[in-house]
């Protein structure tokens, strides 16, 4: 049998020990498992969405948020609309390329929208809208919890934006802003030339990316309050929107590809794997539309992007990053506003009518997490909703690398035993005499009775394609019957 090996579209196939395609499909151990496509939890917003965040009070209720380029809303299970929660008079104006970004602070939801935005808060279980944040915080592209204090980096504090600035609150109050009072201060991250900020995640430790450097900023306590040391100098973050973290690890795209960044040093994810793949496939005018976001509970770091071949400038391609065990593949959809992990509140039966009229219509099972609230969950911002990845499993495509299956001697298959669980198959079969011809593939060929697939496909290099559709959960790999011919 073939196994399906690593997704390395970066190798040459005739080294290539791992497969060659990894469509619409999340990496396993020994294979890959299939992915759901994505089904609206909310209402409409009135632009495409900008953020979402979960947020959970003290009692362990959760809330849903959302913001798009003008307003921030809340998620009504009741109704599953998007209701506007924004500030009474209040218009924001986010420009392209800005997001909602979020961080809860004790029971208050913080967001930043940018430099053009006051900080907003919402007290679950106390607010009804959105409010300015007290205490005169700077206004501010970035914004992360770290230790016992909101941080925030690239920041407006009236007087323009001081793109390369940190500021931090007082320990435990997000409202307390004043230098110098309860260990509130700043910090300018220059660094020689590592450029502006970029990307700012929280934790034990404060993570400082920028444009050509990394710093990471370390508690220890008064008069200094952190230390700031700049631990790369030749390598940064060059989308802020590429920037997610999880623990003490921060996942981003840097100039030469995709970076781990562990607190110390950023160990290359993507290099010789899937790195020269996506810059072929991204349409970089559109790098400001990338999202990123984790779900945890199948250890998946997920980038959504913009190809070449879409249409409008919206992500339609996503990159799956399995961190445990360091491989890749990639998915199809389209119109990814903004990928998001998150956690909802719980569905009544009543509820679900705002979802389908009926049960039949459904497209979550009535055990799914997202319905039953309090659990993390991996959605995305799509036609202006609130999404989850809970819809109908995806189709996909696994291709094996060519290779010769007799050296220096042409081969025919005869059969293919495609190793798969549930849904169905077909494979087809590509033949080629000279690797500088078109690969030609067969016509597809369904599973007969005894569990094979048939084939007549002479030439000199082989590969093999194997398509799964309907409910299939996981694929293994592929065995091959075959006889050696003559060496012309």
């Amino acid at each position: 049998m073939i196994q399906f090996g690593e997704w390395l579209p970066d190798q040459p196939e005739t080294i290539n020990k791992g497969v060659t395609v990894a469509k619409n499909c999340i990496p396993a151990a020994n294979g890959y498992r299939s992915i759901k496509d994505l089904a609206s939890l909310s209402g409409a917003a009135t632009a495409k969405l900008r953020g979402i965040v979960a947020g959970k009070d003290n009692n362990g209720n959760t809330t849903l948020f959302a913001g798009d380029s003008t307003k921030l809303y809340k998620f009504n299970a009741a109704t599953s609309a998007l209701d506007n929660v924004t500030q009474a008079a209040t218009t924001h104006s986010l420009q392209d390329g800005e997001r909602w970004r979020f961080v809860q602070f004790g029971e208050t939801v913080i967001a930043a929208g940018g430099t053009n935005e006051a900080l907003q808060k919402f007290q679950l279980g106390t607010d009804t809208a959105f409010a300015d944040l007290s205490g005169s915080p700077p206004k501010a592209d970035y914004i992360a919890v770290v230790r016992d204090q909101v941080w925030l980096a690239s920041i407006d504090e009236g007087s323009g934006k001081i793109p390369f600035r940190t500021r931090w609150s007082g320990i435990n109050d997000e409202t307390s802003w004043t230098v110098g009072t309860d260990q509130a201060d700043f910090q300018d991250i220059f660094g020689g030339d590592s450029g502006a900020i970029t990307g700012l995640t929280g934790g034990e430790f404060a993570t400082i990316l920028m444009e050509r450097g990394i710093a990471v900023a370390q508690y220890v306590g008064t008069p200094l309050i952190y230390q700031i040391d700049l631990v790369e100098t030749s390598r940064g973050c060059a989308v802020p929107q590429s920037v997610v973290s999880m623990g003490a690890n921060t996942y981003f795209l840097s100039d030469d590809g995709f970076y781990m960044f562990d607190g110390r040093q950023a160990r290359p994810i993507g290099a010789e794997k899937i790195n020269r793949w996506f810059w072929d496939h991204a349409d970089t005018q559109y790098l400001n539309n990338m999202s990123a976001a984790i779900d945890p509970r199948r250890q998946i770091v997920a980038w959504a992007f913009t190809s070449v071949d879409a249409v409008g400038g919206l992500a339609d391609y996503v990159l799956f990053y399995n961190y445990a065990l360091n491989r890749w593949s990639y998915a199809i959809f389209s119109d990814i506003e903004i990928l998001a992990a998150l956690y909802t509140g719980g569905y009544t039966l009543e509820d679900l009518d705002n979802i389908s009229a009926t049960l039949d219509g459904l497209n979550i099972q009535l055990d799914d997490p997202a319905l039953q609230g309090g659990e993390f969950f991996f959605g995305a911002g799509k036609d202006k909703k609130i999404q989850t990845f809970t819809g109908s499993i995806v189709s996909a495509v696994i291709e094996t690398p060519e290779a010769v299956l007799n050296k220096g001697r042409h081969s025919i298959i005869t059969r293919t035993i495609p190793f798969f669980e549930n849904g169905d198959v077909n494979v087809q079969i590509s033949t080629r005499n000279l690797q500088n011809t078109a690969q030609t593939f067969s016509a597809a060929s369904n599973l007969t009775a005894d569990g094979f697939t048939e084939h007549r496909a002479q030439g000199r290099f082989h590969k093999v394609r194997m398509n799964m559709t309907g409910n299939w959960k996981f694929a293994q790999g592929v065995d091959i019957e075959q006889k050696p011919l003559g060496t012309r």
